[in-house]
């Protein structure tokens, strides 16, 4: 895999130490995280760097966000490799939060030529195996 470095000033971004790190942690981690998520696993981090970061990263298509039903947005390294590849749907459990990609496009829609779309997502909800096999 190409190094965080030379991805983040491929894109145009100064690869400082943190920038590299946070976008490290979304391409190994292979799923949507929000910035409290990534606040946890790295808790030597920043919180206003990953909060200023990840905008960013999304800005130059490093990384996409998707909307949890809980209001929280949540990012996934882009492209090839690990990274989540955007433009399909996914899966958000609705008793622990966990948010993980699925296969599969999402749907098209014809729309008028005066409107300018910015942005698409679909999220299913519903109970991941680890918490539907939990007690209530």
């Amino acid at each position: 895999m190409i190094s965080a470095q030379i991805t983040l000033s491929a894109a145009g971004l100064r690869p400082t130490p943190a920038r590299a790190e946070i976008f490290t942690l979304l391409v190994s981690c292979g799923a949507p995280m929000t910035p409290a998520e990534l606040l946890e696993r790295r808790p030597k981090l920043d919180k206003v760097t990953i909060y200023r970061t990840l905008p960013k990263l999304v800005e130059v298509g490093l990384v996409h966000r998707v909307q949890g039903l809980d209001g929280a947005w949540r990012y996934c390294a882009s492209g090839e490799g690990d990274g989540c590849p955007g433009g399909h749907p996914h899966f958000m459990c609705t008793r622990c939060g966990e948010m993980r990609c699925l296969s599969g496009a999402l749907p098209f829609f014809e729309v008028p030529a005066a409107l300018t779309i910015e942005g698409k997502q679909c999220v299913l909800y519903g109970c991941c195996p680890r918490c539907g096999q939990a007690t209530p």
